[in-house]
C-alpha cells in the first residue's frame, strides 16, 4: 500500500469524459429496449447518476491509501468505496434528475412518481453499470502499471547489456595497451616508463567515467585525446591526430568508450602497417534523418586502407568493431549504424550514426 499520488486533473477529466460516453451508451441501450418511452429522461438519469457515482469513487479514492499496482484501495476499503459510490450516486443522481425532468425539461407533469418496476430496473442498471465501469478503470490502471514495469525492466536489461559490453571492452583495451608496453620495455625502457605513467593517468580518468551509460560527447573526446597521447608515446612522430568537436555538440550524451575501438582499429590496421605512420581525424557533426536529427561521428585515417577481407573477431582483431555495432544496436536498434568506408585518397573512414539526443534529456 502506498499513499495517494498527486492529483492529476487532466487524468480525472479524461476519466469523466469516458464515464459520460458510457452513460450515454447505457441510456441509448435502455431506449432501444423501450422505444415507446421518450429518449430524454434516460439520458438525464443516466448522466447524472453516472456523474455522482464517478465523483464519489474516482475522487474519493484519492483520499484513501491505494495499491501501487492499481491505484485503487484494497480490501474492505475498496469494496466500501464502490458500494457507497453506487448507492449515493443512484440516490443523488435520481433526486437531481427528478427535479430537472419535472421542473426544467418538463418531461413529466408535477406530482408524477415512478413505478416500482421502473425503480427496480433503474437500480439494477445502476449497479451493473457501476460495477462494469469500476472494473474498467481498475483494469486500465493495472494495465498501465504493468506496462510501466515492463518498460522499466527493458531499460534495466538494456543498461545491464551495455555494462556487459563495456566490461568486455575495457579488458580488450588494456590487453592491447599492455602488449604495446611489453614491446617497449625490451626496446626502449625510458619510453616504456613514460608510457606507463601515461597509462596510469589515463586509467585514473577513464575508469570512473566508464561506469555510467551516458556521458557528454566532450568527455568522450577528452578520453580519446588521453588515449591518443598514450599511443603517441609509443609511435612518436608516426602518429598525428586532430579532434574536431563543435561547441554545440559538446554536451550531447553518448555511450562511454564508443569511439576508442574505432581509433584503436585505425592505428592497428591503418597507421602501424605504414612506416611513415599517418594522421587520424575524429570529427562530430549532425545531419537530418527520417525521424529527426542524427549525430554523425567519423574517425578518418590516412593509413593502409581496408583489407580485401576483414579479420575474424578475436583478441586484437575485429572485436572492437563488433562491440561498437552491438552497443549501437542495443541502444538505437536499426537507427544506430557503423560504416567502414575506403577513402578515395587512401586510408579508411569509420562513420558512426545514431539519433541525436537532447543534452537535457539523456
Amino acid at each position: 500500500m502506498t499513499p495517494r499520488r498527486y492529483f492529476n486533473g487532466i487524468s480525472k477529466l479524461r476519466h469523466y469524459l469516458q464515464v459520460v460516453a458510457f452513460t450515454l451508451a447505457v441510456a441509448t441501450l435502455q431506449y432501444a429496449f423501450m422505444p415507446d418511452k421518450p429518449y430524454g429522461p434516460p439520458v438525464v438519469y443516466s448522466v447524472l447518476i453516472g456523474t455522482f457515482t464517478w465523483a464519489i469513487i474516482d475522487l474519493g479514492r484519492e483520499l484513501v491509501p491505494s495499491a501501487a499496482e492499481t491505484g485503487w484501495p484494497q480490501g474492505w476499503q475498496g469494496i466500501a468505496l464502490v458500494v457507497v459510490g453506487i448507492a449515493v450516486g443512484y440516490l443523488a443522481g435520481t433526486a437531481v434528475a427528478d427535479a430537472l425532468c419535472v421542473h426544467y425539461f418538463h418531461f413529466y407533469p408535477p406530482g408524477t412518481s415512478t413505478t416500482g418496476a421502473d425503480q427496480r430496473t433503474s437500480i439494477l442498471i445502476t449497479a451493473i453499470a457501476g460495477l462494469v465501469g469500476t472494473y474498467y478503470f481498475y483494469a486500465i490502471h493495472k494495465s498501465a502499471y504493468l506496462e510501466g514495469k515492463m518498460a522499466e525492466a527493458r531499460v534495466h536489461a538494456t543498461e545491464a547489456r551495455l555494462k556487459l559490453l563495456e566490461t568486455q571492452l575495457e579488458p580488450h583495451m588494456l590487453f592491447n595497451t599492455l602488449a604495446n608496453l611489453r614491446v617497449l620495455i625490451g626496446t626502449d625502457p625510458a619510453r616504456a616508463q613514460h608510457m606507463l605513467d601515461r597509462m596510469i593517468g589515463y586509467l585514473r580518468a577513464t575508469l570512473a567515467a566508464s561506469r555510467s551509460t551516458r556521458h557528454p560527447l566532450s568527455a568522450e573526446f577528452a578520453r580519446l585525446q588521453d588515449y591518443l597521447e598514450l599511443m603517441a608515446v609509443r609511435m612518436g612522430a608516426r602518429l598525428a591526430y586532430t579532434l574536431e568537436l563543435p561547441e554545440a555538440l559538446q554536451d550531447v550524451p553518448v555511450p562511454p568508450l564508443l569511439l576508442q575501438p574505432l581509433v584503436e582499429n585505425a592505428i592497428r590496421h591503418g597507421l602501424e602497417p605504414q612506416v611513415q605512420g599517418g594522421h587520424i581525424t575524429v570529427r562530430a557533426s549532425t545531419r537530418a534523418g527520417a525521424d529527426g536529427p542524427l549525430l554523425v561521428i567519423e574517425v578518418n585515417d590516412t593509413g593502409a586502407g581496408l583489407p580485401a577481407t576483414l579479420p575474424a573477431t578475436g583478441p586484437g582483431q575485429s572485436f572492437g568493431l563488433a562491440q561498437v555495432r552491438e552497443r549501437l544496436a542495443t541502444l538505437h536498434g536499426s537507427q544506430g549504424t557503423l560504416e567502414l568506408i575506403a577513402a578515395s585518397a587512401g586510408g579508411t573512414s569509420a562513420r558512426v550514426t545514431f539519433p541525436l539526443e537532447n543534452p537535457a534529456n539523456p
